[in-house]
């Protein structure tokens, strides 16, 4: 009996791919709809406007710490300033690219190898959403009189992006199976 859960725990891999596949879809329809409402982009603004890669799409990154909001809150002069900032704007795209990331990741027995893309695009944002933990002080818990502030102490913020390379690993998954369903359907096209 021990002998035979083992084994069926040793060929839950197969499982285990699918439900890689069906959490990143999940979390990318889910985060990327919450990029149409403001607290979703009001909490990113910290990312993206101390992102080297990503602060162009602001109008006025610097100016950021004088206008946040906290989740829930409204602040009429606050949202005000992030509608010229872009702030909502760039969310709503950002939403658009990260629902289409999903439907391609869930789409990848119809279209293998633009799901492999979207597995790569993936990989290659995972890998930006964790440069914040570099570029963004608000990824660190800060200096407000306890001993414990500053790297390796993580903030909300960064418990947030450090969840990543999961999504990084995962990505990783989604991208060869889905090459390997495009090359599996193309050599049997030979």
């Amino acid at each position: 009996m021990k002998q035979s859960l083992i084994q069926s725990i040793a060929n839950l891999d197969q499982f285990g791919k699918k439900a890689v596949r069906f959490g990143i879809v999940v979390v990318f329809l889910w985060i990327g709809g919450l990029k149409f409402f403001a607290y979703e982009a009001d909490g990113i603004v910290p990312f993206v406007a101390n992102s080297p890669f990503m602060s162009f799409f602001y109008q006025h990154p610097a100016d950021y710490k004088t206008h946040m909001n906290k989740e829930g809150e409204l602040i009429p002069a606050n949202h005000a300033w992030h509608e010229g900032n872009n702030t909502y704007g760039f969310s709503i795209g950002l939403g658009i690219f990260l629902v289409g990331l999903a439907v391609l990741i869930a789409l990848y027995r119809v279209v293998p190898l633009v799901s492999m893309v979207a597995s790569g695009l993936i990989f290659l944002m995972t890998l930006g959403t964790l440069s914040f933990l570099v570029t963004t002080p608000e990824s660190w818990v800060p200096h407000l009189g306890d001993a414990q502030w500053g790297f390796p102490y993580l903030s909300g913020r960064g418990r947030l992006v450090i969840k990543d390379i999961v999504i990084l690993g995962g990505a990783i998954i989604t991208m060869s199976e889905s090459a390997r369903l495009y090359l599996q359907r193309r050599e049997a096209k030979r």
